[in-house]
């Protein structure tokens, strides 16, 4: 798998996105899916599907620290170590962090603390934060990461997010951007749009595919593309063509077990088709 270094830390350029191991689906108004994912993941299959991301490359992968959304039950840190120690994982952590507005640091402190490599200030975090107009928060959240010398990156889905933390110049190491093509059948392109967290239908995840392309095009950081798939309507040979070929670094995507060796040829096979791309590979 080909593999990207950012500040000395060697990540692959397809990494394994953790909702569906933590049971977080974006199943539009499919109720069930999200106790499905729970019930199917267990931390057996948690293992298989990190085992399998090893022996093809992927070497990293994101996950929460503690998520909210998990109702205390975040399975992360305990069979990340569980993982490390009863099988000898080595897969690299990068932590997805969802700090408050009350509490910036002790999502990112477990995290530091269990191994991480990386901390992530969540997406919505940094969209809401953004146009709050509260950089002073994520600039707080970067320090923290600094200070404990691990990567730090900043995660969106508006394009707003990394133009302003360009902007105020806070030193992250990389970006989470969403991006992903419009052309599946759930996405109604002509339908009211409105800023992705703002989404009821919970249907599109990259608000405006161009604009980020182009705004990323002058960004000179390494870029993590989320969403790739548009949470599973757009198959890996589409999603990842649109998003290496448009100038993502890295793509997390989420995956079952048995799509693992699949996702990874054809990371493979598109990366190598974009060696000469116009937006430089960085990392």
């Amino acid at each position: 798998m080909p593999y990207a270094v950012i500040q000395g830390v060697r990540i692959s350029r397809l990494i394994c996105g953790g909702n569906l191991l933590n049971g977080f689906a974006h199943s539009r108004d499919l109720l069930y899916v999200s106790d499905l994912l729970k019930h199917y993941f267990t931390d057996e299959k948690i293992i298989d599907t990190w085992r399998l991301c090893e022996r093809q490359g992927i070497n990293s992968m994101i996950s929460t620290c503690d998520s909210p959304y998990a109702g205390g039950g975040d399975p992360t840190v305990p069979v990340l170590n569980r993982y490390r120690k009863e099988f000898g994982g080595r897969i690299q952590w990068l932590a997805q962090c969802e700090p408050s507005e009350t509490d910036l640091t002790s999502r990112a402190a477990k995290a530091i603390d269990n191994g991480a490599a990386a901390v992530i200030l969540q997406g919505e975090r940094g969209d809401r934060w953004v146009k709050e107009n509260r950089l002073d928060r994520i600039e707080k959240f970067v320090e923290f990461g600094k200070k404990h010398k691990v990567l730090v990156g900043v995660a969106s889905h508006s394009i707003q997010v990394p133009i302003a933390v360009e902007a105020a110049g806070l030193g992250v190491d990389f970006y989470m951007k969403t991006l992903h093509h419009e052309n599946y059948w759930s996405n109604m392109p002509k339908e009211p749009r409105v800023e992705v967290i703002a989404n009821a239908s919970d249907n599109y995840f990259s608000l405006d595919p161009q604009t980020t392309v182009d705004v990323m095009k002058d960004i000179h950081k390494p870029w993590i593309a989320f969403k790739v798939l548009a949470a599973g309507a757009i198959s890996p040979e589409s999603g990842f063509d649109y998003a290496f070929g448009n100038g993502a670094d890295f793509a997390c995507v989420g995956m079952f077990d048995f799509q693992v060796q699949d996702d990874a040829r054809i990371a493979r096979e598109t990366i190598e088709k974009y060696r000469q791309r116009p937006r430089p590979w960085h990392g």
